[in-house]
Parts: structure tokens; sequence; C-alpha cells
């Protein structure tokens, strides 16, 4: 996995202890709002909410190893959050005043200052990273039959207590540096003031496309750098002085972001609107005002960044530089507003009444003045580069076409519902919930074990979209239904928890449409290749229906090829976006830049392996270069224990191209070697 590929999973893994965070901001700006002077001294009930409400900052740290070690763990498992627990404890115990000083033998008062703040988040996510690590390596080692009972996910916290060990001692030397270095960034960026400031605010925004932010927010926000108002504040009583310059430091990185979420999103919102197409604008009004809503009332502004943000990245950077741009103003004018969560209505309200706040109220004006800018700006940018944001595209995503699923988007948004329908169906079709005794899935298949198979109506599971249907045995089949199986599957196991689902009625021919003939024209040039794939693995070509797996063999997955591979590596057959990586890792759909899906399966019945024997390197919805690496096997493991290493490589929507052409010899290098050749239609 490529560092930016990692650096993207923790960025996801941090929203985890993060998600947390409103819980905190409402506790404790309603402490705030009752009792703003006095903090909770002079009322017991705002010292009540308060006290609540730091619980969860004070402890921000051990949150953070807590969620990002699950966040992290391949599995989402609850034993993975314990590992991370175990992990902090060990080294924030170690590494404690008392503790270096017992074991360096030296006074406690010349232990250095920086193991007062061991107890950090950036130990919590360094904590966090190396407990899921070695969670997702160990959680599944079987020892021998004496010491059974410590296997598999028992294991791992045993495991982590010794390397933490190695961790602290390491610590002790490196930790002091460590936050040397953080306080002189710290207040490099508070020497520079305002520009800071902006500084910062731009970072911050740029940094969202990879999930890093939150790092960045880590070291203003959560006193990693000793970037605090607080002991400022004495007996309640503020040691701002009008007119002097002298003001609060956090609120400087916080309160320019005001104006932004609440103002002037909403405004780009109105602008995209605007510039879309008169046919589509119905639609995009639907999307923009929730987002916009979201933006304005929560600070949640995701929904509406990630609409343009990779459609139209010039619109992504000039939002970042105007957002700088507003928080440099705000602390220039020395205007002071903080939030627990984001910078919408519910956070100023609340930051009103915190005795930090510093002519919050200006920060309305100036939000007014930056809805008109970003309207103007975002307008003028989109129609004078004539970008494809929202509504502006000819066909509107989630338009019906091509026979994919009406009204369901990429994002997943609005997908419970078709899916369970969807779910309910198949069901109907294997014979109905008293036939159905387990499921799962593969990457693009349902895998089913049903009391008798004989019951399953084929002619109902493909008027659904299924490919085709595999009957292994009397009590197992495979449904294919392409890269959204283990999504049904999930979908089938909610529709049956929820009650019992009748069998489906025989479908008459009558009912089912017949398909279009395809009308043949006269004999033309040859077509042009639109992908070429290399060969994503080393070793032996194979062809498909010698694959010992009807699925493949019969062709119903997809056309293609296969390889028996005989080096470690698993490359991008192309340019494309991982869609698809199954949680095992025996397999991923790869959709290139040309449109073609691509599944690459390792082996055969691998899904049994649960994921011994192949590393991911990199993440699902990354964008991947041709040659990248993929998958890392272990080939000793896989061959002495998977049922065949034949490994398909095939093209599942060939429906929307003309022809595949095998061009490998009888052997292939993986990264080197042409593998197929896509023509057009």
């Amino acid at each position: 996995m490529n560092i930016l590929s990692y650096l993207q999973k923790i960025g996801r893994a941090l929203m985890v202890p993060v998600a947390t965070l409103p819980a905190a901001a409402i506790l404790m700006g309603v402490g705030y709002w009752i009792d703003p002077v006095g903090w909770g001294g002079s009322n017991a009930l705002a010292a009540f909410f308060i006290k609540s409400g730091s619980a969860i900052i004070e402890n921000m740290s051990v949150l953070f190893a807590i969620g990002v070690a699950y966040g992290m763990s391949k599995d989402k498992d609850g034993a993975a959050a314990l590992t991370g627990f175990v992990g902090f404890l060990v080294v924030t115990t170690l590494c404690a005043p008392a503790s270096v000083s017992m074991i360096q033998k030296i006074p406690l008062d010349h232990v250095p200052a920086a193991f007062g703040k061991i107890n950090n988040q950036f130990v919590g996510i360094l904590v966090g990273i190396i407990s899921a690590e070695l969670y997702n390596r160990f959680s599944h080692v079987e020892l021998t039959k004496a010491l059974s009972f410590f296997s598999g996910r028992r294991l791992v916290p045993i495991l982590v207590s010794f390397v933490m060990i190695f961790i602290a001692f390491n610590l002790m030397y490196i930790w002091p540096l460590i936050f040397n270095a953080l306080v002189a960034f710290g207040e490099h960026i508070q020497q520079l003031g305002s520009v800071g400031a902006g500084i910062y605010a731009f970072f911050n925004r740029l940094l969202i496309p990879v999930g890093l932010h939150h790092a960045l927010n880590s070291v203003f926000w959560f006193d990693v750098a000793g970037i605090n108002d607080i002991p400022k504040f004495i007996g309640g009583q503020q040691s701002i002085e009008a007119g002097t310059g002298i003001i609060g430091i956090t609120g400087r990185y916080q309160a320019g972001f005001f104006p932004i979420m609440m103002f002037g999103l909403p405004g780009a919102a109105l602008a995209i609107y605007h510039c879309a197409r008169p046919e589509n604008r119905s639609k995009v009004a639907g999307i923009m005002l929730a987002a916009a809503f979201a933006s304005f009332f929560t600070g949640i502004t995701e929904p509406l960044e990630f609409s343009f943000m990779f459609v139209a990245p010039v619109l992504y950077f000039l939002h970042a530089l105007l957002t700088g741009l507003s928080v440099f103003i705000a602390a220039s004018m020395h205007w002071i507003a903080g939030f627990g969560f984001s910078a919408g209505l519910v956070d100023m309200v609340l930051s009103s009444r915190n005795p930090l706040a510093v002519q919050w109220y200006m920060l309305i004006p100036q939000g007014l003045v930056f809805f008109v800018v970003y309207y103007l700006v975002f307008r003028f940018t989109i129609k004078r580069f004539n970008l494809l944001t929202p509504g502006r595209e000819l066909q509107m995503a989630g338009d019906e076409a091509d026979g994919y699923d009406v009204n369901i988007d990429a994002a997943g948004e609005g997908k419970g519902d078709e899916t369970q329908i969807l779910a309910r169906r198949y069901i109907s079709a294997i014979g109905g919930s008293d036939n159905l005794t387990g499921i799962d899935a593969c990457i693009t298949r349902l895998r089913l074990s049903v009391k008798d198979s004989s019951l399953v109506n084929d002619a109902v599971a493909k008027n659904l979209g299924a490919q085709g249907v595999i009957r292994l045995n009397k009590e197992s089949l495979q449904i294919i239904v392409g890269t959204r199986a283990e999504i049904i599957a999930g979908a089938m196991r909610t529709v049956l928890a929820s009650g019992p689902v009748s069998a489906a009625r025989a479908v008459s021919p009558a009912s089912v449409a017949a398909p279009a003939p395809r009308v043949e024209s006269a004999p033309a040039a040859v077509k042009p290749v639109v992908v070429s794939l290399i060969s994503p693995i080393t070793g032996e070509v194979v062809p498909l229906d010698q694959v010992p797996d009807e699925a493949f063999a019969s062709r119903a997955v997809g056309e293609g090829i296969a390889v028996r591979p005989t080096d470690k590596l698993v490359l991008s057959p192309a340019n494309g976006t991982l869609v698809k990586v199954f949680n095992t890792h025996h397999a991923f759909c790869l959709e290139t830049d040309g449109g073609a899906e691509v599944v690459v399966h390792i082996g055969i019945d691998t899904v049994a392996l649960n994921g011994q024997g192949f590393t991911c390197l990199v993440e699902e919805g990354s964008k991947v270069t041709q040659g990248q690496p993929i998958l890392e096997l272990d080939l000793a493991y896989l061959n002495a224990n998977a049922r065949s290493m034949i490994s398909p490589v095939v093209v599942s929507n060939m429906e929307e191209f003309g022809a595949l052409t095998a061009t490998a010899n009888t052997t292939v290098v993986a990264g080197q070697s042409r593998l197929l050749d896509l023509t057009g239609k």
C-alpha cells in the first residue's frame, strides 16, 4: 500500500473518535450558556454539564487509540477496540512521569515536562495504528491445543502488551524530541499571527480529500503544542485587553470557519444550482438544498464539498483559498468564536455564551459578504471554464440507463430501500425464507445454503439481473449478481431478520420481456481498442473454460482468461478506480478509465481462507495506475491450502463493449505482458 493510501486509511479511522465530539460540544455549550462567567463555579447545574462534556474532551487520547484501532481493523470487531485500549494503558502508564522517574533512576522533578503530556492525541493515534496492524495480522492465528484458549482475537491484546513495552521504552527517549518539535511548530504558526491562522485554514480544507485534516486539527484544537486559551482565564476573569491586540489563541484558528460553513458554501450551492442545465435543475435543487442546510445548521460540509471536489478541483482550490482568507480576516479583526464539532449555527449559538467568545456576532456580516463572494466566484469559474458541476452533464447520475438501478447513486445515499426490495425478491426466487439456511457472498456471487436447490426459480433470479445460477449440490448454490454481491447479501440478512418471505411464483414467458434483437450492420473497419489490459499476475496462462469453477468456466461472471500465479505480487491491469476489494482480500474489481469492470479473482474458493495468505496494498476506492501493486500473496500458504490457484481475470460488463481478444502467450509477466484487448462496439 502506498503512503498516501495508508494515510487516507488513517484519516477515515480518525472519524470514529471525532464523531464523539458533538456530545461534548453540546454538554459544555449548555453549561457555558447557564454560567458564562463562573464556568460552573457558581451554578451546580452548569458544572454538571461542563464536567460531563470535559470527560470526553479530556480523554480524547484514549478515544483516539480505541477508535483508530477499531476503524483500521479489517473486520471492525470490538476485540480490535479492546486491543487499542490495552496498548494505550501500557504506553501511558510506563511513560507517566512517576514511571519514568523510577525506570530511569532520576528525581521526579527532573523528568522532562514532555512526559506530563504523554497522554496525548498523537500517542493515541500511534497506539491505535500499531494495535490495528497487529490485530489484522494475528487475529486468526491458531495456537497448539494446550494454548488454544488464547488463539485468534484473544491472542492480540497479549501481543500488544509486549509490543507496547518496546514502544514505551523508545518513547522515553523519542517523545521529548517529538513534543518539542510540535511545540516549535505551534509557536511558529502562532508567531505568524493572523497570517498563520489563514495558512492553517487553507491547508485544513486542502487535506479533506485525503482525510488528513483531522491530524492537522489535532495540533491546533487539542492543545498538543500548547496552543490553548484556558491558561489566560483564571477565576473566570478574561485576560483579553480591549484594543491591545492580546487575544485568545485557539479561537483564532476556528472563528473564520463560521462565515464559510454557514454562508459561503450555501452561496456556492446556489451558484451550482443556477449553472445547472434547465432540465436538471429540479434534481440539483434537492441535492444542493439538503447539502447547504447541513452546512449552515450543523457545519457538516462534506456532502457539498464532495459534490464538486473531484469533478471541478479548481473550485475546491478556490474554496480552500477563500477559507484561508476568511480565517485571516476574523483573526485580524479579533473576532473570536469556537466550536466543539463544526462551525454551524448550533455551535455558533453555543459559542455565543462562551467566555472566550469576542465579538462573535461580527462573523454574521462577514458571512453575508462571503455568501456573495462564493456565489460570484463559483458562478464565474463554472461558466468561464465550462466545469461539469452537478447538473451540467448531459444526463444526471442516477437516471435510468442501460438497465441499472434507478435512483441509486454511487455514494450509497438512498440505497437501502431499493437494495432491500431486490434482496427480498432474491429470497423469493430461492424458494423463500423457509428454503434458505445460510447467506454468504464473494466479490461477484451470492453463496447460499438451502434445503433444496431444486426449489430455486432460475427464471425469476435472471429476471432480477442475475447472470447465472449454479447448483453445486442439493444444498448449495451460487447466484452470479456482479460486484454488488456483498451488499445484496447483507440486505438479505436484514430482510430475513424482519420476518419470513414467501417463495416466488413461476414467471410466465409472456411476462418477461424478450431482449431486443441486435441488428448487425454491414462489415465495417476493425473497431479500435478501448482498453489494453496488462497481466496483473506472473504465471502460466489458462483458458477460462479450464477454470475449475462453473461460474467462471461458463462465463457467467464475465469474459476473459486465467493465470496460475508464480509470483507474490498482483498488479493493477489498467488505470482506473478500485471500486471493490473483498474483505478477505482474495479478489478485487477495477473500473478502468475506459469504463470496463475488470474482476481479478485469486484462486478458486479462496474466500474460505478468511484472508490468510493475502495482504491488500491499496485501499478500496483508491485511484490506481496500470502496474501498481494491489495484493501481495503468500504463495507457499496458498498453494498448500487453496483448492486451486488458477486465477481468473474477466471483464464483467462485456455488454457495453464489442469484443475481447486474448493477446497473451503461454506465460505472462505481471506489469509487462499484454493480456487482453477490449474493443468498442
